[in-house]
C-alpha cells in the first residue's frame, strides 16, 4: 500500500517537472520574442498540449471601446470575437473582474449563478461556430495597474475540469504574457507608423495592417481605402490614427461646409486635384488648407506661397479633398466651376458696370457665378438665398436655409457686391437704378440657367446704401398625399371630415414658411376630383395641379385677391382657395362665399389657431356670419425630425420624463397620451452622420394645432369671447396644442424637446 502511494507521488512529482518545465519553455520563448503575434501562432500546439485543452484565444484589450478582442484564436469558423469588458460574457467578466474564472459547465446556470448572479454565457458563439463549448479557464492579463487582455482555454479533454494546478500554470503564462504585451506596447509608442494608433488601441492587427498594405499596392489605392472599405475600419479611427502620426487636425468631408470663396481665387481645379489638397475655410487671417500628406514640405511649402495670408494645415483622405473639391469647384454643363469664376472676376470691371446698367451678360463670370448660387441651393435642397454684402471691405455672404436653418454657402470678394445684386434684379425684371426702396419679383431661372425652377425676390436697402437679396425657391411638382403630412390621426380624420364638407371656411395659419401652402395643396388634392370645380388664386402659384384651374394675382395692375375672388364667384366654383387673407374685403368676400355654399380655403399669418379668431373679428368681420361659416382652423409649424439613419435610443431620466409631462401637461397627458414611466420607454436623441452632415437632423415634419367649429365655439366666437376662453373651448373640443402635437412625436422617435421647443411658445 506504501509502495502504491509512493510511486503515485513520483508519477505526481515527474508530472509537475514536466510541466514546470514545458511552461518555462513556453514562457521563455514568449519572453524573448520580438513578435508577440508570430510567437503565440507557432507555440499554441505546445500551449494547448499543456493544458490538454481543445481550443485557447488570446484576447486584447481595446481600450477605445471599452471591449476585448481576440488577438489569437484556434479554430477557423469566424474571423473575429469582440465582447463587451462586462459580466455579459465569461471572457469579458474575468478582465472587467480582474478574477480568474474556471467552469466546468458554461451552460449549468447554477455554477454561474455562484460566481456571480449577473454572470451569463454568451451562447450565440456557439451557435455561429457550430462547436459546444462546456469548460473554460480564463485568466486576465495584467501588467501592474496596467489591463492588457486575457487568456482563455476551452473544453479540457476528456471533459474533466482544470485542476488547481493548472489554474496556477495558466496564472504563470498570463504574468509572462502581461510583460510581453507591455513591452511590445512601449517599443510601438518609440516607433512613429501613421496607424500607430489603430495598432496599439487593437482596432486592427499587425497581420491585418500588412495585408491592407499589400492589397493597397495591388490594387495601386491609398492605403486609407483598403482599411475603409476591406477592414471596415471607421472613417473616425482612420482620422484619429493620422492626426496623432502628422500632430495636426483631422478634417472628413461635409457637404454643408460653406464655399470658401475668397480662398479659391485664382486657384486651379487641375493642380489642387493632382497634388491632393484643398482650402477649406478661414480662422480669423488663417487659411485652413486640407492636405493629403502634412509631411511634404515642397507640397507645403507651395502651398503657403499661394496665400497671402497665414496658412494652418489640416490632414484628410485623398477622397474627401476630391469631394470637396468638386464640391468648391463644381462643373455642372451650363456652369463654369467656381475657381474660373472667382478668378475671372478680377478682370472683368466692365462688364460689372454694364451690368449695373441693365445690360444682360450671358457670357460674363458674374452671370455665371449667380446662375451657380442658384443652382447649387437647389441640389442642395435650400428653401431660400440670402445675398448679405457689408459695408468697407468686408466679403459679401451667401446663406442658404435647408431644413429650417440657415447656414452659410459660400463668401464674395467684396469688390462684386453691387454686380450680384444688380444681376439678379436684372433676372427678376426689377429696376436696378432704385437702391433706396425695397422691390420684389419673380425669377423664371429656365431661361437663364437651364433649371425649371421659380424663385421669388425680396430686395431690400440696407446700411451703408448697400442691398439684401432674399430669394425664396418656389417647391414645384405635385402635392404631398394628406396622410404623409404627419398628421396626428385625430387630427387627420376630423381635418378630412372638414375638406369633404360641401360648404364653410377653413382656415390654415402660422409664420411665412410653415408649410401652408403644401397643406392647402395637399387638402385639395385630396378632394379633386372631376366632379368638382377648384379655383386658386396665388400669389405666387407655387404647386401646380392637373384638375385646378389656378389664376396668378397681379396687384400692380389691380388683380388683387379680392378681385380674383369676385371673378370665380361668376365662374361656377365648388371649391375656391385664396393665397391669404390679408384684408377686410378678401376675408369678407370669403366668408359670403363660404355662406351661399362653396367651399372656401385660405391662410392667415396667425401665430396659433385661437389668435386668428380674434384677429379675423379684430378685422371687422360680423361675427355671426363667421361663425356660421367657420368649419376648422389649422395652426401648423415645420419642426426638424432626427435622421433616421442614426438617431440613437436611450432610456430617458425619470427627471426628463417628468419635464416632457410638465411641458405637455399633466392633465392633459393622462387624458391624451397617458404612456407610463418603465424601463422599457425609449425615446431617441440626434448622433449625426454623413447622411445628415453630422447634424442628427434630416427633413422637417408637420407639428399641428385643429381648432373645431363645434357648435360651442361658434358661440363664443357670437359674443367675441376672449381669446383664453376661446382656447379653452377648443381644449375641451379636443384640440392638442401645438407643442403638445409636438411632444407627442418626441414619444413616437421622430424628433426632441429641443426641436419642439425651437417652434413651439404654449
Amino acid at each position: 500500500m506504501n509502495n502504491k502511494l509512493i510511486n503515485t507521488e513520483v508519477q505526481d512529482l515527474k508530472t509537475e517537472v514536466e510541466y514546470r518545465t514545458n511552461l518555462q519553455e513556453i514562457c521563455n520563448k514568449i519572453y524573448a520574442a520580438l513578435n508577440l503575434d508570430e510567437i503565440i501562432i507557432n507555440l499554441k500546439d505546445e500551449i494547448m498540449g499543456l493544458f490538454a485543452a481543445e481550443r485557447m484565444t488570446i484576447y486584447y484589450v481595446d481600450g477605445v471601446k471599452r471591449e476585448i478582442v481576440s488577438r489569437f484564436k484556434s479554430g477557423d469558423e469566424i474571423n473575429e470575437i469582440r465582447v463587451p469588458i462586462s459580466p455579459a460574457s465569461i471572457a469579458g467578466y474575468s478582465v472587467h473582474t480582474k478574477k480568474l474564472v474556471n467552469i466546468k459547465d458554461v451552460y449549468d446556470k447554477t455554477e454561474l449563478n455562484k460566481i456571480d448572479p449577473l454572470l451569463v454565457f454568451d451562447s450565440s458563439w456557439d451557435r455561429k461556430t457550430g462547436f459546444r463549448t462546456t469548460q473554460v479557464l480564463v485568466v486576465p492579463v495584467v501588467y501592474k495597474t496596467f489591463l492588457l487582455g486575457a487568456v482563455q482555454l476551452i473544453n479540457k479533454k476528456g471533459g474533466n475540469v482544470f485542476t488547481k494546478a493548472e489554474e496556477g500554470y495558466v496564472t504563470e503564462l498570463a504574468k509572462i504574457m502581461g510583460i510581453a504585451m507591455y513591452n511590445q506596447k512601449r517599443m510601438a509608442k518609440t516607433r512613429s507608423g501613421k496607424f500607430d494608433h489603430l495598432l496599439e488601441n487593437h482596432i486592427m492587427t499587425q497581420k491585418e495592417l500588412g495585408s491592407a498594405v499589400t492589397e493597397a499596392r495591388e490594387k495601386n489605392e491609398p492605403i486609407e481605402n483598403i482599411l475603409l472599405n476591406s477592414l471596415k475600419i471607421p472613417k473616425k479611427d482612420i482620422g484619429d490614427a493620422l492626426s496623432k502620426y502628422y500632430k495636426v487636425p483631422f478634417i472628413e468631408f461635409n457637404k454643408s461646409l460653406p464655399i470658401p470663396g475668397e480662398l479659391m481665387t485664382g486657384l486651379k481645379v487641375p493642380f489642387m486635384r493632382n497634388n491632393f489638397w484643398v482650402p477649406i475655410k478661414t480662422e480669423g487671417e488663417t487659411a485652413i488648407v486640407a492636405v493629403d500628406n502634412p509631411h511634404d514640405g515642397q507640397k507645403v511649402g507651395e502651398i503657403q506661397s499661394l496665400f497671402k495670408r497665414p496658412v494652418k494645415i489640416y490632414v484628410a483622405l485623398r477622397d474627401d479633398i476630391l469631394q470637396y473639391i468638386n464640391l468648391f469647384a463644381q462643373d455642372e454643363k451650363e456652369l463654369a466651376s467656381i475657381d474660373d469664376i472667382l478668378s475671372r472676376l478680377d478682370d472683368e470691371d466692365d462688364e460689372i458696370v454694364e451690368a449695373e446698367a441693365g445690360v444682360s451678360e450671358e457670357s460674363s463670370a458674374v452671370v455665371q457665378l449667380v446662375n451657380k448660387i442658384i443652382a447649387d441651393a437647389y441640389n442642395r435642397k435650400a428653401s431660400d438665398i440670402h445675398i448679405e454684402p457689408f459695408p468697407g471691405k468686408e466679403n459679401t455672404k451667401v446663406r442658404i436655409r435647408c431644413d429650417g436653418a440657415c447656414n452659410i454657402y459660400q463668401t464674395i470678394p467684396y469688390q462684386f457686391r453691387n454686380a450680384i445684386v444688380s444681376r439678379l434684379k436684372i433676372m427678376s425684371e426689377l429696376d436696378i437704378a432704385e437702391r433706396r426702396k425695397p422691390q420684389d419679383g419673380k425669377i423664371k431661372f429656365k431661361r437663364f440657367g437651364g433649371l425649371d425652377i421659380e424663385l421669388r425676390v425680396a430686395t431690400i436697402p440696407t446700411q451703408g446704401g448697400l442691398e439684401d437679396v432674399v430669394m425664396r425657391i418656389l417647391a414645384a411638382g405635385e402635392p404631398i398625399p394628406l396622410n404623409k403630412m404627419g398628421f396626428a390621426q385625430q387630427n387627420y380624420d376630423r381635418f378630412v371630415d372638414c375638406i369633404t364638407k360641401p360648404y364653410g371656411i377653413i382656415f390654415v395659419c402660422g409664420p411665412t414658411g410653415s408649410g401652408k401652402t403644401t397643406t392647402l395643396h395637399s387638402a385639395l388634392g385630396y378632394i379633386n376630383k372631376e366632379d368638382i370645380k377648384i379655383w386658386t388664386a396665388e400669389d405666387p402659384v407655387e404647386i401646380t395641379q392637373k384638375g385646378l384651374r389656378q389664376v396668378q394675382v397681379k396687384p400692380k395692375i389691380g388683380f388683387d385677391f379680392a378681385a380674383a375672388m369676385r371673378a370665380f364667384l361668376r365662374a361656377d366654383p365648388d371649391v375656391i382657395m385664396v393665397g391669404e387673407m390679408r384684408d377686410k374685403e378678401t376675408t369678407h368676400i370669403g366668408i359670403e362665399a363660404s355662406l351661399t355654399g362653396h367651399l372656401v380655403f385660405s391662410t392667415l399669418h396667425t401665430n396659433s389657431a385661437p389668435e386668428s379668431i380674434t384677429r379675423l373679428l379684430d378685422m371687422g368681420m360680423d361675427p355671426f356670419n363667421f361663425a356660421d361659416a367657420i368649419l376648422c382652423i389649422l395652426a401648423q409649424r415645420l419642426v426638424r425630425t432626427l435622421c433616421p439613419d442614426c438617431k440613437k435610443p436611450y432610456q430617458p431620466t425619470r427627471a426628463e420624463y417628468d419635464e416632457l409631462i410638465r411641458e405637455y401637461g399633466t392633465e392633459e397627458f393622462k387624458l391624451f397620451m397617458n404612456i407610463p414611466y418603465s424601463d422599457k420607454l425609449v425615446l431617441y436623441k440626434a448622433d449625426g452622420c454623413d447622411a445628415c452632415n453630422k447634424t442628427g437632423y434630416r427633413g422637417r415634419m408637420g407639428l399641428h394645432e385643429l381648432l373645431m367649429g363645434t357648435d360651442e365655439m361658434k358661440k363664443l366666437i357670437q359674443t367675441k369671447a376672449k381669446m383664453e376662453d376661446l382656447r379653452d373651448q377648443a381644449m375641451k373640443d379636443g384640440m392638442t396644442t401645438l407643442k403638445q402635437d409636438g411632444i407627442a412625436k418626441i414619444f413616437e422617435g421622430k424628433t426632441d424637446l429641443l426641436q419642439v421647443r425651437k417652434v413651439c411658445i404654449k
